[in-house]
């Protein structure tokens, strides 16, 4: 009797087997998936870029960390007082000693900034080259530089509307990292402790000033940014124990080769049993 227990007991194996309608199909046509078997769960991969059955444990990846921002300029002569700065080895700390004891890159150049226009794009800037190997790993912290000077028309207003940092793998996968609200920003003041920068939710602004302003020299850092951090990639769950599935449709939109793969298990209290299915689909144009 507690033999006939243990085995009634005992996850089997899920009994499944997929096959699809055809190995080859256009883009945009509608791809069917039939299935034979009931197993409890049903989890479709598609192949495609974050839905790779082979990376739904990956958590790292050599990325391509990409920025977007947005600026505002006004009052005064506009002219380019506003450099966009980037460091792999800033501690983090808001202070001048730190902030002068790490080594900062200007990229001004590879941003457009505003000239008078509000919610003018910068364009995306990849900081790619700035990442460590992974086993000396370090954080890529960005800012902006303001820097003035006591001048008959006054200082100018600067004002960085929004911000996005992202990671960009070579599978094309994208972990979102940061937006303006999610910056972790701090400002250092180097010069001028009357004029800082404002860090809201919303933006990061410089006011502008009179003609009796002294020079000055402010801050606005992110936090860091780990670029090889990615998401795991992850299915779509189909079914479960409480549903019947006698196949799947599906449409891909870009041409190319793609892993399909099903996995389906049996998940119990005492143990879960698990198993894949295959196919290799060709997506012409």
């Amino acid at each position: 009797m507690a033999l006939a227990a243990c085995n009634k007991d005992k996850v089997e194996m899920p009994d499944f087997e997929v096959q699809a309608g055809s190995l080859i199909y256009k883009a945009g046509d509608t791809v069917r998936f039939a299935f034979k078997g009931n197993p409890d769960n049903i989890t479709f991969f598609s192949g495609e870029p974050g839905r790779n059955y082979e990376f739904r444990k990956r958590t790292s990846a050599a990325n391509d960390l990409r920025i977007t921002f947005s600026t505002l300029t006004r009052n005064g002569i506009t002219y380019p007082n506003l450099q966009l700065m980037v460091s792999n080895n800033f501690s983090g700390k808001a202070t001048v000693a730190d902030l002068q004891a790490a080594t900062w890159t200007d990229i001004s150049d590879r941003a457009v900034f505003s000239t008078g226009a509000d919610n003018t794009p910068s364009g995306e800037i990849s900081l790619k080259e700035f990442t460590r190997p992974q086993q000396d790993a370090a954080p890529v912290h960005v800012a902006f530089r303001y820097t003035d000077t006591k001048k008959p028309q006054g200082q100018n207003l600067w004002a960085v509307r929004t911000f996005t940092a992202n990671n960009v793998s070579d599978d094309g996968v994208v972990t979102p990292l940061a937006l303006m609200a999610t910056g972790g920003w701090q400002q250092v003041d180097v010069k001028n402790p009357d004029r800082v920068w404002t860090i809201s939710t919303a933006q990061l602004l410089m006011q502008n000033s009179s003609a009796t302003v002294e020079d000055n020299e402010d801050w606005v850092i992110s936090k860091g940014f780990n670029p090889w951090q990615i998401a795991p990639d992850a299915g779509q769950a189909l079914k479960n124990i409480s549903t019947v599935l006698q196949g799947h449709s599906y449409v891909y939109r870009k041409p190319g080769t793609y892993k399909v793969v099903f996995e389906a298990s049996a998940v119990r209290y005492n143990g879960e049993k698990r198993l894949t299915r295959e196919i290799t689909l060709t997506i012409t144009p």
